[in-house]
Order: structure tokens, then sequence, then C-alpha cells
């Protein structure tokens, strides 16, 4: 469906330009797309790579274990059909963690981990287990503190203040969090 959509809307407009005369708009906002996409893709590569060694460091220092350690006892309250010592909560940690950097691409990495480690205890082979119904939930709409990622966008973009969305950022994600465990609370219930 969203290809149709995108579709329609380019076609729409190499029509709109042919129409009104100015068909050299549409290679001319081409190219310079393709120019500005190329821009922030190299520049989104440096702070990927510094946030993803920033984690490394973490990880190999042992702070993802304390960090662990800290918030083991609130995710064994959303996960409760995990072992205590399964590697899913390790993974699962690490996913939160980037998320709530603002890396969602660093985050996809765990997430998948994340996920083959739980259909490892997953006792319905076919059918998503509550554990992955829940961190699929808290990874959608997980909270960000740090929205690394789009703050990079927008200082590529020339933006005068690009760290001013970081409290509506946190804001609007904590409600969204809390809005996903809610309904994931009222589902567990609903299909247990």
């Amino acid at each position: 469906m969203i290809n149709f959509i995108w579709f329609i809307m380019i076609i729409s407009g190499i029509i709109l330009a042919v129409v009104t005369g100015k068909p050299e708009v549409i290679t001319e906002s081409s190219f310079q797309a393709a120019s500005a996409g190329v821009k922030y893709s190299l520049e989104l590569i440096g702070v990927m790579s510094f946030w993803l060694g920033i984690m490394k460091v973490a990880e190999e220092a042992g702070l993802v274990q304390i960090l662990a350690k800290i918030l083991k006892p609130f995710l064994k309250l959303f996960f409760p059909s995990i072992p205590p010592d399964h590697p899913a909560m390790g993974s699962i940690l690490m996913n939160f963690s980037a998320n709530l950097l603002g890396l969602g691409n660093a985050a996809t990495p765990f997430g998948l981990k994340a996920m083959q480690e739980l259909q490892e205890i997953n006792l319905k082979k076919d059918e998503a287990s509550s554990a992955m119904c829940t961190f699929l939930a808290i990874n959608t709409a997980g909270i960000t503190i740090l929205p690394a990622t789009i703050i990079s966008i927008r200082i590529s973009a020339g933006s005068a203040n690009p760290t001013e969305i970081v409290g509506t950022t946190l804001f609007a994600t904590m409600i969204g969090m809390t809005v996903a465990l809610i309904v994931d609370g009222i589902m567990r219930r609903i299909y247990r």
C-alpha cells in the first residue's frame, strides 16, 4: 500500500511539472534529493559509529552488567517468563539502552538477537510468546532520553538549536511506552 501511495505522489508530481511547463524541476529536485541523501547518510555513519563504539566500550567495561543489575527487578516485572540469567535479558537490556540513547539503528541488532533468544525458550514455536509481545511493545514505544540520531540529522540540516527536541521527545516516548505497557498488560489478561 505504501508503495502505491509513493507511486501516486511521484506520478502526480511529474504530471504537475509537465502541465505547468517546468519539467526541469523534476531533474533538479532528483539530484538535490540524492545529494542530500548521500550527505546525511555519511554524517549519520559517523554518529552511529561513535555511539556503537560507546556501547561496545560500556559492554566491555562491565557497565552493561551494572545497568542490568539495576534494571533486573524492573525487567523481571515485565518478563516473568524469562529465566533470570538467560542471555535474552542481556540482549533486551542492550536494545533498551540503545533506544534510550535514540539509536534506533544500533538497537536493531540487539532486538533481533533478543527475539532469537526468546524464540529458543518459546514453548509454542509457531506463536509469539508473551515475552516476545512485551519486548516488541517496549522496543516500538521505548523511552528515548537522548535522541542522538534526530539531533545529528538536525545538525546536518543546519538547525539553530538541534537539541530543543529533547524534552518533548522524552515526554512523548514516556507516554508512548506507558500506553504500550498498559495495553500489553490488558491483552495478557484477556488472552491468558
